[in-house]
């Protein structure tokens, strides 16, 4: 997981509105195994190893179901430590009998997808080892192909799935855009990612550090797809980390030097991005 720290930067964090806070509760420990890291009456910050967060949930007052065709969160990712543990995680799933969306051998890792209850997307994955992944002109080979399902499950079957490993971080995040050009300046000319994959004029995937993506870009909602609601479910802001202040203070100048607005409060840095998603800049505290 060696792409996921200095000197790269990626998504720590994400913050997902909920309808129901205590029905999201018993889905993201008992379903997937966080534990509770804060409690408050309308949020919860959880955790894989008792010390760093990994996502909040926050039911806002008052709210209204997730809006369809609008930008905002695709999926969350939360990447396991190996193979084995996706395993685990399926034989769970399986048996827990919660609905699942898709599973996938993408070549570069093996994913399973769902939703929480109010229709947030998530995805737990295990990366396939770097050394495998299939890099051409700067561009890492993906694609999207059924996963061995029957051989995933043999090699997680000798223990049961009792909580998320201490390990698992949040490994990307994938989002709905409004507009791929303008999503494709702000994010490689403002943040600094690099392109690593395209899907047609459809989806963009980025990265630093040569990761097969941090972000996952895409306008499967529609082209010029409008920002949800404040108050409706789905994605308040996320996180991400930078591996110096002097790489975030340059980010900074490159965001206002293309014209994006940065606000400062509490010592961080906050921006918006085309599309109406909140980002806050973060500098790696390890």
């Amino acid at each position: 997981m060696a792409f996921h720290r200095q000197p790269n930067t990626f998504v720590d964090l994400v913050n997902i509105k909920v309808s129901d806070l205590s029905r999201a509760l018993t889905f993201y420990q008992e379903i997937i195994g966080f534990q509770m890291l804060e409690r408050s009456e309308r949020s919860a910050t959880l955790t894989a190893n008792g010390r760093t967060p990994l996502l909040v949930i926050e039911q806002p007052d008052p709210v209204i179901a997730k809006q369809p065709r609008t930008t905002g969160l695709y999926h969350f990712a939360l990447l396991l430590p190996s193979r084995a543990d996706l395993g685990r995680f399926l034989n769970h799933l399986l048996q827990s009998g919660y609905p699942l969306q898709g599973a996938s051998d993408h070549l570069v890792s093996e994913a399973i997808y769902f939703a929480d209850p109010d229709g947030n997307g998530v995805e737990v994955y295990a990366d396939r080892p770097s050394s495998s992944w299939d890099w051409s002109n700067g561009e890492v080979k993906m694609s999207t192909e059924p996963i061995h399902a029957e051989n995933l499950l043999a090699e997680g079957k000798d223990e049961p799935w009792t909580a998320l490993p201490p390990e698992t971080i949040l490994g990307h995040i994938h989002l709905h855009v409004a507009n791929l050009f303008e999503a494709e300046t702000f994010y490689i000319e403002g943040l600094g990612f690099n392109v690593v994959a395209r899907l047609g004029n459809q989806a963009l995937f980025i990265s630093t550090g040569n990761y097969h993506h941090h972000i996952g870009l895409n306008t499967w909602n529609g082209v010029g797809a409008p920002t949800p609601p404040e108050h409706s479910v789905g994605l308040k802001w996320f996180s991400l980390t930078y591996p110096s202040e002097e790489v975030r203070a340059k980010t900074v100048n490159r965001l206002e030097t293309i014209g994006f607005q940065v606000e400062r409060k509490h010592g961080e840095e906050w921006v918006i991005d085309p599309s109406g998603n909140h980002i806050r800049l973060l500098v790696d505290a390890s």
